[in-house]
């Protein structure tokens, strides 16, 4: 087994350190939301507020990262969560954050994240060679698992101590993850020679349409997470349900990670080769299932858990999808095909926690949940029927 370039390995600890800045970021947004206000739809609006810019980005950002280094333009992005913690910081220093202070930097973010998603992907092939991409998807996944458990419960820590605390722990990891971007080898582009047209710059929306086990993995997690995302709901569930603080909320939102960190675990002992398809669709009803157990339940271990086991149910379909999409993707199109894929995850999550705010809004958090994890039943049943190729997909293809 030959060993990961040098490259690589500053490309984990870029990962490791811009992705606990985020989580951190969210956790202490979260809470210092709920302090401002106490309105479950403001909670939802954070997450709105992050997915509307990446949304109108996804497409000039695939296009970018297909024709530029992709270095650069994760740098970017890290160069802009970092910025937006400077300013969090500052303002709870000087006390003049408000919601509109922070629905600003949630936009800020939102940019943030359609360059990072596209870039992120798209780089770690340029990185290692065919034969090390296996193992080198499974380390980025599995630093991006470490990051979502120790951001999160860090910065529900750390902000026992104020939200200054938080947000200029997020500033510093900012710029350290710079540095490690830094010494990334420059990957350069792929010198297309297709003009920029409609056309081209729609191609990879084009290409998931046309592969239909692509398409139907890919909305079949959006649709899910969509339903069944309680994560802005979790500063409502942590103190006024389970009756805990922010260190609290970090445990919560650590959770799924946690269950996703083991998963991926098992799966590297025990790679996904047979049934795949069928495989993907049971690990989505176990999500939905776990998260009605999280809706009812009011001990705060059963919450831990419930919410571990919808992480671990949640990491298998994302190993299927990330692994349909980087096997049966051209290298070339790799940052557009990227792109989408990266909106409809930033969607998932992000849409997922409006339509919990939302709707707790109406029904209250309890009630809200429930619908979420009932709803991500049908999808499944649904998408059974709707893509049947999916279902009955037995093993991996690669393009060769």
């Amino acid at each position: 087994m030959t060993a990961l370039p040098r490259s690589f390995w500053f490309f984990l600890w870029t990962r490791l350190a811009g992705n606990s800045a985020n989580q951190m970021l969210l956790v202490a947004l979260g809470w210092q939301m709920y302090d401002l206000t106490g309105s479950a739809w403001d909670l939802g609006l954070v997450g709105l507020m992050q997915f509307l810019p990446a949304l109108l980005l996804t497409i000039p950002a695939g296009q970018l990262v297909d024709r530029v280094d992709r270095r650069g333009v994760l740098a970017a992005s890290l160069a802009l969560q970092g910025l937006a913690a400077t300013i969090l910081t500052a303002g709870s220093w000087g006390g003049w954050v408000q919601r509109e202070v922070i629905f600003s930097m949630c936009i800020l973010m939102g940019i943030a994240r359609a360059l990072q998603a596209p870039s992120q992907q798209a780089l770690v092939p340029s990185l290692v060679t065919p034969d090390q991409l296996p193992r080198a998807l499974a380390l980025s996944t599995m630093m991006l698992k470490i990051s979502t458990i120790a951001g999160p419960a860090v910065g529900g820590f750390l902000y026992i101590f104020g939200p200054v605390a938080a947000y200029g722990t997020c500033t510093l990891l900012g710029l350290l993850s710079l540095f490690f971007i830094g010494n990334v080898q420059r990957a350069p582009p792929r010198k297309s020679r297709e003009p920029i047209t409609l056309a081209t710059m729609f191609a990879g929306i084009d290409y998931i349409w046309r592969h239909k086990v692509v398409l139907g993995a890919i909305s079949l997690d959006l649709f899910a997470v969509v339903l069944g995302g309680a994560t802005a709901l979790l500063p409502i569930f942590a103190r006024d349900v389970l009756q805990t603080g922010p260190w609290g909320l970090g445990v919560l939102r650590a959770a799924p990670a946690v269950g996703g960190l083991l998963m991926a675990g098992v799966l590297a002992k025990v790679p996904l080769e047979r049934r795949i398809g069928r495989t993907m669709f049971v690990s989505v009803a176990i999500y939905g299932v776990a998260i009605l157990v999280f809706a009812v339940s009011r001990d705060f271990v059963l919450s831990f858990l419930a919410l571990a086991v919808s992480g671990a149910g949640d990491m298998v379909s994302v190993v299927i999808r990330q692994s349909l999409v980087q096997l049966e993707t051209p290298d070339e199109m790799r940052g557009r095909v990227s792109a989408v894929n990266g909106t409809f995850i930033q969607a998932s999550n992000q849409l997922g926690e409006f339509r919990a705010g939302a709707m707790a809004e109406w029904l209250g958090p309890v009630a809200s949940v429930i619908v979420g994890g009932a709803g991500t039943l049908l999808v499944v049943a649904l998408w059974i029927r709707l893509f049947p190729p999916l279902a009955r997909r037995d093993r991996f293809r690669s393009l060769g």
